[in-house]
């Protein structure tokens, strides 16, 4: 998970709460380039974004920069360690397209779209109906889990870390991509179960030869939460910039909709229903 406010956001902060109201806002608008959407990206991190701007976060760009009446520029910087400090916080970009709700980096906008963490398994098999991680076939199953992430710690909790095959979570994914390795390795029987972020889980399973069932893990009792609202990332302060993406969101949701279905992401309405048009 990403660190808290840096010292550089506090002293924007800081600066800002200090000025009378009109240049204020002066101020904080000087940090957007209006005559770009520049977007702040990993250039290897598909579905989400890619240098040849295959991802669906790419496209949702797009579609933000055609109704803005701009063109889309991109900072990439593989999404690790500094990402935000030397992208956004940089004012080398004004927008960073998927940014979980609540984290103290940036400034959050509404969220676009809400996804959970999925459980993968090969339809017409023995984990057919399965619903929750507390199931008993679980104890008989090799279970593929990315290390660290919310499923990983309900396994732990139902007493099954001894059935899991772990998979790296930060690497760079211009060199390796341990959910892909997950995925064919669901394929190949060498695993029963994988579980995923949702958008790479059911971007997978759409793309995969195999019929795979993708199942969002919404029914847990216990541990932390699957399912997180997604937003645009921008620049504490600017409210304004905020205003205007929060509009673009609302006026634009079927067609940002439409983008996530054709790349397989399960989305979720606010009673953990998929969203399916």
């Amino acid at each position: 998970m990403r660190s808290p406010v840096s010292i550089l956001g506090l002293i924007i902060l800081l600066a800002v709460s200090v000025l009378p109201a009109g240049q204020s806002k002066a101020q904080t608008s000087d940090l957007v380039d209006r005559s770009l959407l520049r977007v702040c990206a990993d250039p290897a991190n598909l579905p989400f974004s890619s240098e040849d701007r295959n991802g669906f976060e790419n496209k949702i760009a797009n579609l933000i920069a055609d109704r803005l009446d701009v063109p889309v520029v991109y900072e990439w910087f593989p999404q690790a360690t500094g990402f935000v400090r030397q992208t956004l916080a940089s004012r080398k970009c004004d927008i960073i397209m998927g940014y979980a709700q609540g984290h103290e980096l940036v400034q959050n906008t509404n969220h676009y779209y809400r996804s959970s963490y999925v459980m993968l398994h090969l339809a017409n098999g023995k984990l057919d109906g399965i619903t929750s991680l507390n199931d008993e076939r679980l104890k008989s199953s090799r279970i593929g889990v990315t290390a660290g992430t919310p499923p990983a710690t309900v396994l732990a909790l139902n007493r099954l870390l001894g059935n899991i095959e772990p998979y790296l979570l930060m690497v760079d994914r211009r060199h390796e991509s341990p959910a892909e390795q997950m995925v064919r390795d669901l394929e190949s029987g060498k695993i029963d179960v994988a579980l995923l972020w949702g958008p790479i889980g059911g971007n997978l399973a759409k793309n995969s030869k195999a019929d795979i069932a993708v199942v969002p893990l919404v029914n847990e009792t216990k541990g932390p939460r699957m399912a997180f609202r997604i937003t645009f990332g921008i620049r504490r302060g600017e409210i304004e910039w905020k205003r205007k993406l929060n509009e673009l969101i609302k006026e634009n949701q079927p067609e940002i909709n439409k983008i996530m279905l054709e790349f397989g992401v399960p989305i979720l309405d606010e009673n953990d229903q998929l969203i399916k048009e």
